[in-house]
């Protein structure tokens, strides 16, 4: 491969935070650490990243998937490998961070959720990442490691513009810390995009209030994409004190918090659009925490894709580059050892290093899902993940969910009965999507296929039978069992 076709040139898994941070020492001018690596591997396509030679892959470091609450101070604290699915699908961060949830669960799709974290979406610094906003609104604080110590950091005072932060070229984030909520605080997160799924937000809000005897003691609403970084609406927050969540309050408050943002015009929305927005999602958080403090439940979270249980662990730290290229991987039950390809992502590497072209090429951003993959029992977009991840990892690829005698998977056989098969190129992504949906919820309602299947494009026609074959692909599987 000709060197300025070459993503990088070294990539690192590594088993300590402390050989993490002792590579960033040797060379952080051109290194990178990466998790999820879904923002970075975008950059580097694109040219925006300039001069990363090397990554740093701390995503198999024992215990940084973390997310436990301190019994005597009440904090939470979220490891740098929590990922959105990770947080979407806690109890704890449900019940004492219940925005934090909200927003995690509107990232992307789940293939995405399961390969960013919450700490790289913090690090990205765009104003639209939803997990920031509720972070902030929960007072949250990073932790900033490097070889000459640690720095507690509130994450307001964290960004200093559109994609710039304090975090410095030798440090790493090991550490997210916020108070729970307490009892008598309620919260809720809107987002609002033009997709359902798979959208950037053009708008997002985190109103959070204590509220005792129908009185509102404390408030925090924050806002999302409207300003160069994530912002208090303070007037709105400092009007809502010593109020009742009447309507005309909630009317009051959302005219308040829109005055506080300074959007712009761009392709998604003009910056007219954004502000009658904020209004009107401001009034929507606030109406729904008022239903939540009258004791409607919350509104619950679906498919995850997710299963932890084939996880390969990795028992000693490798360099992977031109000197040393040897992955050593398993895919679809088969050991391999290749001296080709960790310098590419994962897709291409399945595709032109193994042979395996049923993991298809649809726009290698990580939107249409064509090359959705199970990576240590997690169904991600092979084209979001460097090929370096593969080295001592699980992958299953649409060629290997057939049955042990050869024959189709069920949900294979059922694409094919129910006409859910046009084109054929979305199809493999679909597949894999709902043979990991069946493994996780075998018998799914419509709601949870949809969202199971909200990572993947098909460009033909509508999924009305797509859907159905799922769901008689669930029958099936039930009557096999």
């Amino acid at each position: 491969m000709e060197d300025n076709l070459k993503m990088w040139k070294q990539y690192y898994n590594v088993t300590s935070t402390d050989e993490a941070i002792h590579l960033l020492d040797l060379s952080h001018q051109n290194t990178r650490i990466v998790a999820g690596a879904t923002d970075l591997i975008l950059e580097l396509e694109r040219g925006i990243r300039k001069n990363v030679d090397t990554l740093i892959d701390i995503s198999r470091i024992q215990g940084l998937d973390q997310i436990t609450l301190d019994d005597d101070s009440q904090i939470i604290h979220l490891g740098p490998l929590v990922t959105h699915n990770h947080c979407a699908s806690s109890k704890l961060i449900q019940e004492k961070a219940f925005p934090l949830a909200q927003a995690a669960w509107e990232v992307g799709s789940p293939q995405i959720r399961n390969r960013g974290t919450i700490a790289g979406n913090l690090i990205t610094a765009s104003p639209a990442n939803d997990t920031i906003t509720p972070l902030i609104a929960l007072n949250a604080h990073i932790i900033l490691q490097s070889s000459a110590g640690k720095r507690d950091i509130e994450l307001k005072d964290f960004y200093s513009g559109v994609r710039k932060t304090l975090l410095q070229p030798n440090e790493m984030l090991v550490d997210i810390w916020f108070p729970a909520m307490k009892q008598e605080e309620y919260g809720f997160f809107i987002k609002f995009a033009l997709r359902r799924a798979q959208a950037i937000s053009l708008v997002n809000v985190t109103a959070i209030c204590q509220i005792n005897d129908d009185i509102i003691k404390q408030a925090s609403i924050t806002l999302g994409a409207v300003a160069p970084t994530i912002i208090h609406a303070a007037d709105a927050e400092e009007y809502l004190q010593g109020k009742r969540l009447s309507d005309e309050v909630i009317e009051t408050a959302a005219i308040l918090a829109q005055k506080s943002a300074r959007p712009i015009s761009d392709i998604r929305g003009s910056a007219g659009y954004r502000k009658t927005m904020i209004k009107v999602i401001t009034k929507r958080a606030l109406r729904s925490l008022q239903k939540i403090a009258l004791g409607e439940p919350k509104p619950l979270f679906g498919t995850f894709l997710l299963d932890d249980q084939s996880k390969q662990q990795l028992k000693e730290s490798s360099n992977i580059s031109e000197e040393n290229p040897i992955i050593t991987t398993v895919i679809n039950g088969k050991n391999f050892s290749i001296k080709t390809g960790y310098e590419k992502s994962l897709l291409r590497f399945l595709r032109e290093d193994f042979g395996l072209p049923g993991t298809k090429e649809g726009c290698a951003e990580g939107e249409c899902g064509a090359c959705t993959i199970f990576l240590d029992g997690k169904a991600v977009m092979a084209c979001m993940v460097p090929a370096g991840r593969a080295n001592h990892a699980n992958i299953v690829t649409i060629e290997g969910i057939r049955k042990e005698d050869g024959s189709n998977h069920i949900v294979q056989n059922k694409f094919i009965e129910e006409g859910a098969v046009q084109c054929g190129y979305c199809t493999p992504g679909f597949v894999m999507s709902a043979v990991k949906l069946l493994e996780e919820k075998p018998t799914p309602s419509q709601l949870e296929i949809r969202q199971a299947i909200s990572g993947n494009l098909c460009r033909c026609t509508g999924y009305y039978k797509i859907i159905s074959a799922i769901e008689k692909a669930a029958i099936d599987l039930m009557k096999e069992d």
